[in-house]
């Protein structure tokens, strides 16, 4: 196998290629690291590019699975230092995410890891790509399209790295090919957005030709994947070019293109949604939901994200994570989950203002606006209506509430040790210390990293045996309720509130055991869009998502306030952490949120790497 030393680290990262052993075993991560092999010795048989392949997964997986980190650059959930919470020159370990920035502002010059490791999982995939498709034409006839699917998971995995690329930078450089010469990279110039996208779409209308239309494996990829990622690039796309990107200068928004792609994006979620059998986790049934302070029953919403859910069918795409021993588990618990839990650090919390967000299940619409309250200096902060420290003022509410955070005297299952420990009430700022309620001696949930008066259900396990860093989670990157509410999305910009576009609402919607929108909620395309945005906010809470769409809606201002204005501050259910945001911002700083820094390294190296506008 050939080496070479790029002089740019973008394609340094993986121009040689580790193989990947056992691809006859069940799960995916069954797979153990090898030696490098040369082409003579390999590349033979479709075990062999199944081989190939999980390499290639095992190397993109860690692009993708600490995806809600990016919340932190949205207005409801709080990321801490990541530096913290990865390791730095360590894929498996977070390092794609290591130094980088997840406030809501000045958080777009910090991702010049991401970048390389980028390159890097582009540099894998393509190493599939061409060996694979160099057998064909050796290949016998029933082995053809078992290799023509391998060809199309590589090309999906490289399409969703692209999309994230240019999501993130706009032009990038764009590498087709396995690399094998240093003159080949030295001077890559970045290629316009608008050609990326159209090798992009056509990476996934491959991939949805030759794919199964399930998968073969857990953790593998059908059709309905790839119609997704297509729909998906296709709503970006039309975003872009309906809302601009003025901050991506050699960008021109075309609402011709933007009417187009709206409707293509449609027609690919509309094909998801109803071409594959595919249905919401538990059939979208919200379950039993547990009386205030207690969580013995808990509903449907809060086992999709366990490990419960793993293989089913709302999965669309999700990365498997190996578990005890394998290396590759993941480290949920540890970013979620407080000390009570493993030695959980909880570098992800929920910010205050999100409660507001989830709406009453008797009214269908939003509860008046909880109050902070400071219990040292308010007597009565924990029975006043409203209070956000009063536990009645959480009744009633959309059962994915109680399924994603906590509130003062919410309980959860503590472990150490692998063991369980019993129920752990969350008081907030009460770490670790005892308290008693109705009579009952307990220890606090120990959540120090926690600065709102929330922490995090969502995510956490409520089962002991496995450490911080040994989840089994598969982690989603597509989930049926995604596919439903991009699909009412591009449907809405393209022809208004459609009937079937509010039915896959209304799903997602019943989940939290929330009534269907009321008529006034789809009576235009602005006031239906509102209610989609809604059901985002909600569901897909600490998935990565939100910032990308603040981003693509061009909607910072509309949450933070204008350029040179008060901004907005943040605080916490008692009131006294305050931050403030966008105070007195520059125009400046907001377009720096709407587009990333070329890492500068990249550029000293390579002297026909321009940078974006806000950057110069």
């Amino acid at each position: 196998m050939k080496r070479t030393t790029a002089t740019i680290r973008l394609v340094a990262m993986l121009t040689g290629f580790s193989l990947f052993a056992g691809s006859c075993t069940k799960n995916l991560l069954d797979q153990q690291p090898t030696v490098d092999l040369g082409t003579a010795s390999f590349w033979k048989t479709e075990g062999d590019a199944t081989i190939a392949l999980m390499g290639a997964y095992a190397d993109i997986r860690p692009l993708f699975d600490r995806d809600y980190y990016f919340d932190g650059q949205g207005e409801y959930s709080k990321t801490r230092n990541a530096s913290n919470s990865t390791v730095e020159n360590n894929l498996q370990k977070g390092g794609a995410y290591f130094k980088a920035g997840y406030d809501p502002s000045g958080y777009a010059n910090k991702f010049d890891n991401y970048f390389k490791y980028a390159y890097g999982g582009v540099s894998r995939a393509n190493y599939v790509i061409e060996n694979v498709t160099k057998m064909l034409p050796n290949a016998i006839s029933t082995s053809i399209p078992n290799l023509e699917a391998v060809i199309g998971e590589a090309r999906l995995l490289r399409g969703m790295v692209y999309f994230r690329l240019i999501s993130m930078w706009g032009d990038v450089p764009y590498i087709g090919h396995v690399i094998n010469d240093n003159s080949e990279v030295t001077s890559l110039s970045r290629m316009p957005i608008a050609q990326i996208k159209d090798s992009i779409l056509a990476d996934f209308t491959y991939a949805f030709e030759k794919l199964p239309v399930k998968a073969t494996q857990q953790g593998r990829v059908g059709k309905p994947a790839a119609l997704a990622f297509r729909g998906k690039l296709q709503l970006f796309w039309a975003c872009w070019n309906k809302f601009g990107w003025p901050e991506l200068s050699t960008f021109t928004p075309d609402a011709g293109a933007a009417t187009a792609a709206y409707t293509a994006a449609a027609a690919d979620f509309k094909a998801v949604i109803n071409n594959y059998g595919l249905t919401l986790y538990m059939n979208g049934e919200p379950g039993e939901c547990d009386e205030l302070g207690k969580a013995d029953k808990l509903p449907n919403y809060y086992d999709l994200f366990t490990s419960k859910a793993n293989g089913n069918p709302e999965m669309i795409m999700a990365f498997n994570h190996g578990g005890i021993g394998t290396g590759q588990g993941e480290e949920l618990l540890r970013d979620f989950a407080g000390r009570s839990l493993e030695s959980g650090q909880c570098w992800v919390s929920p910010r205050f203002e999100v409660a507001d967000r989830y709406q009453s299940t008797i009214t269908g619409d939003f509860a008046p606006k909880l109050i902070p309250m400071n219990p040292a200096t308010q007597p009565t902060a924990r029975t006043a209506p409203n209070s956000a420290l009063n536990p009645q003022s959480y009744a009633n509410r959309d059962y994915r509430m109680k399924a994603s955070i906590l509130w003062d005297y919410e309980v959860l299952a503590g472990m150490a040790s692998l063991k369980p420990t019993g129920w752990i009430p969350f008081i907030y700022k009460s770490w670790g210390s005892q308290v008693k309620i109705d009579g009952v001696n307990y220890i606090a949930y120990n959540t120090d990293g926690c600065k709102s008066g929330y922490v995090y259900r969502k995510f956490v396990r409520n089962k002991a045996g496995l450490g911080r860093s040994d989840g089994d989670y598969a982690y989603p990157v597509m989930r049926l309720a995604d596919v439903y509410l991009m699909y009412a999305e591009a449907s809405n910009e393209a022809s208004g509130p459609q009937g079937d576009a509010i039915d896959v609402v209304n799903r997602v919607r019943h989940r939290g055991n929330l009534p269907p929108l009321n008529a006034d909620k789809t009576a235009t395309k602005a006031d239906f869009f509102n209610a989609i945005e809604q059901e985002r906010i909600v569901e897909l809470l600490a998935e990565g998502q939100r910032g990308f769409d603040l981003r693509r809606w061009r909607a910072i201002e509309r949450v933070w306030g204008p350029p040179n204005g008060p901004g907005v501050s943040v605080r916490d259910t008692q009131g006294l952490e305050v931050v403030p945001y966008f105070q007195n911002a520059s125009q400046r700083t907001y377009q720096q949120c709407y587009i990333f820094k070329i890492p500068q390294e990249e550029r000293d190296r390579n002297p026909n790497l321009t940078q974006n506008t806000p950057w110069l």
